[in-house]
């Protein structure tokens, strides 16, 4: 990647020689390998969860924090600071999250001589807290959405101002983000209980419970502008990302430059970003979100400043050339800036999508796993970015974005061309993901045409379905388990399963369930000459081989490649449909069927911990009655009894559950049985 760097012209003090990465995940893969590539020595931190870790693995040197919870490793400054100090650390990366808008973390490693690759204390400070950078911004000249924004505004005084405000009106924390405490609200009447859940939420959230009001824009676009600042008073910025495709305001898939923008509204928003990091006077990489509506692009509006790197930075590292990371180093080294505003022009077009280890078949719950094949897109145009590894456990205790595939092309539709196809070749088999989901959305008519809104996802979200698995899935997956019989028998005559007997070969049956039915499967002869056939359906010449985790399944002369797992009872399959699941179904005996089997079970939905247990084991409840609750990533969920029965607990408060990990039974014969 190009980085505008000339040593000579840009001639001041050394670089640094060790640089901590005081994160995790893909962002702490991503920096190590600017690192690498600029001659810095570069050290992990981890928890105990991530010893085994990726970026763990990348980094010259790594030091163990604590034990899995954030707030006793990566949150701990001072264990951060130790291992800085230990590792001879002379400056620290925070990446994003965790600590990287922390003023007393910058401030820390200030005391103790470190370098933070971020801007001034006082930066992070002002733009942390939305009331007084609204009023710094302002005094700048950029434009705020019309609004009240004033430390400690009573519900009375909210309520008296939104009238001239004008509804809708939104409701947000002053501390904090990630639409923790928003509330939109549309008529008088519901403003007052909007105002007490915000405070609750935005309490219990970052500790603060000051709000304040904007104007609800209509068909709104988040756009944000990148923007560099040197020591030495230079000041540029490097175009916008349109970041309207979000849920619950994250976001999902980015891409730069926005589609809505002109030329001269480009130029604006470029000149409104570059003030406000005056305003305040920042120094390093940073991001001025603005809020911009979809029927009038000319208008922008001031939403607030991250002082840090964002994640969506590598679309405008591929549109414009320049490493953001090497340059976080470089400035804080006190380099400046060799190019001017002049200098930055924008090519093509690159767009992002994020993969999130989330179910969207299951209102995008958290998944978990181990990581058992994984399959990252290369070529032309394509970067991938990725904390992932085989064998990796994806568990509950940090936030679920594994990766981000990344693509760029000439102009928008190459590039969405580029990044649907870069998809259909990422597979984490093993851990449920959203990426059949983000092909889903690129395919939308709206995103294609880039006619966006940040209500966009929402709305299409509802017509989404999973996978549902095909008979040609289901014939693979027994085509695996056949393979993999074959390739235990060896040259065992006795052992292979041929089927063989006098007369006609019998078959090998295999019962299997995907996407909610449940078929048999007979094979039959040999791999590279069989036959096989689902439920009542046709017989139908079969050739199957597998090499690693590649398989490959002709039916009928019709070839189709697989990426394939398998875990126990589930196989995992990736092949031209996206990533199915298909399990092995066992026959239910005794009385579990005549009592409802899987019906009367309580499965984890997401894996997790068990954090409170409702009711005692032998109970008698009805159904709907709240059994058990399960938490991951901050989420709870609460999960009752399916009919009335005698509650048989197998999990106790304080437990990891994996997915779809069986929690309870409720046995008949409890309240409204017939015994």
């Amino acid at each position: 990647m190009t980085s505008f760097h000339d040593a000579d012209a840009a001639g001041s003090g050394a670089l640094f020689d060790t640089v901590l990465v005081a994160n995790r995940g893909e962002i702490a893969v991503r920096v190590i390998r600017t690192l690498r590539a600029m001659g810095i020595r570069s050290v992990a931190v981890y928890s105990a969860a991530d010893v085994d870790a990726r970026h763990v693995h990348e980094a010259d040197e790594a030091v163990l924090l604590g034990p899995a919870p954030a707030r006793e490793s990566y949150l701990d400054i001072g264990k951060v600071l130790a291992a800085a100090r230990a590792t001879g650390a002379q400056a620290v990366h925070p990446g994003y999250g965790f600590l990287s808008e922390n003023a007393a973390f910058a401030a820390a490693l200030a005391a103790a001589g470190i370098a933070f690759l971020g801007p001034s204390v006082h930066a992070i400070e002002v733009m942390g807290d939305k009331i007084a950078a609204k009023q710094a911004v302002a005094k700048f000249d950029v434009p705020v959405v019309p609004g009240i924004a004033e430390p400690g505004l009573t519900d009375a005084e909210l309520i008296a101002a939104a009238a001239e405000v004008g509804y809708p009106v939104l409701v947000k924390p002053s501390a904090g983000g990630g639409g923790k405490g928003m509330r939109r609200v549309d008529e008088p009447a519901r403003l007052p209980a909007a105002l007490a859940g915000a405070r609750r939420e935005a309490a219990a959230a970052f500790g603060d419970d000051t709000l304040f009001l904007e104007r609800f824009v209509l068909a709104p676009r988040h756009i944000e502008v990148q923007i560099l600042a040197d020591r030495h008073g230079n000041v540029i910025h490097l175009g916008e990302r349109e970041c309207s495709l979000q849920r619950r305001h994250q976001k999902v898939i980015e891409e730069a430059p926005s589609p809505l923008l002109d030329a001269d509204t480009r130029a604006r928003i470029g000149a409104a970003a570059c003030s406000t990091a005056r305003s305040v006077d920042y120094t390093g990489a940073g991001t001025v979100e603005f809020i911009v509506s979809a029927d009038r692009p000319d208008q922008f509006f001031f939403m607030e400043m991250n002082t840090r790197l964002q994640v969506e930075h590598p679309v405008t590292e591929l549109i414009t050339g320049i490493d953001l990371v090497e340059w976080q180093v470089r400035i804080a080294a006190g380099e400046p800036l060799p190019f001017g505003q002049a200098d930055v022009q924008l090519a093509g077009h690159a767009i992002e999508a994020r993969v999130y280890a989330e179910d969207p078949g299951r209102d995008f719950l958290p998944t978990g796993g181990t990581v058992l094949g994984l399959t990252e897109p290369a070529g032309p145009g394509v970067r991938v970015d990725s904390g992932l590894r085989v064998g990796a456990v994806i568990g509950s205790d940090y936030d679920p974005m594994l990766a981000k595939v990344i693509t760029h092309a000439a102009d928008r539709a190459g590039a969405i061309r580029r990044l649907d196809r870069a998809l259909t070749q990422t597979a984490v088999l093993g851990v449920v993901t959203n990426i059949d989901f983000a092909r889903f959305l690129l395919a939308d008519p709206d995103v294609i045409a880039g006619q966006l809104d940040t209500g966009l996802l929402d709305r299409r979200a509802v017509d989404y379905t999973a996978p549902a698995g095909t008979d040609r899935d289901l014939v693979a997956a027994a085509a695996l388990r056949w393979l993999r019989a074959w390739s235990a028998a060896g040259a065992d005559l006795w052992a292979r399963p041929t089927g063989w007997r006098s007369g006609v070969p019998a078959t090998i049956d295999y019962r299997l369930g995907v996407g909610g039915r449940t078929e048999s499967v007979r094979l039959t002869g040999r791999p590279d000459a069989g036959t096989a056939q689902v439920g009542a359906g046709p017989v139908r010449a079969l050739a199957a081989a597998v090499a690693g985790d590649r398989l490959s399944l002709t039916l009928d002369g019709v070839r189709t490649g697989y990426r394939a797992a398998v875990d126990a009872d589930r196989i995992w399959l990736t092949g031209p449909g996206g990533t199915v699941i298909v399990d092995e179904v066992r026959p239910v005996v005794g009385g579990a069927a005549a009592a409802g089997g899987a019906d009367r079970e309580i499965t984890s939905p997401m894996p997790g911990s068990v954090i409170e247990v409702l009711v005692t084991d032998g109970a008698e409840v009805s159904a709907g009655t709240p059994i058990v609750v399960v938490e991951a990533m901050k989420m709870e969920h609460t999960l009752a009894a399916p009919a009335d029965g005698v509650v048989e607990l197998l999990v106790a408060t304080g437990d990891q559950v994996r997915v779809d990990q069986l929690l309870a039974r409720v046995g008949a014969g409890g309240q409204g049985s017939a015994g």
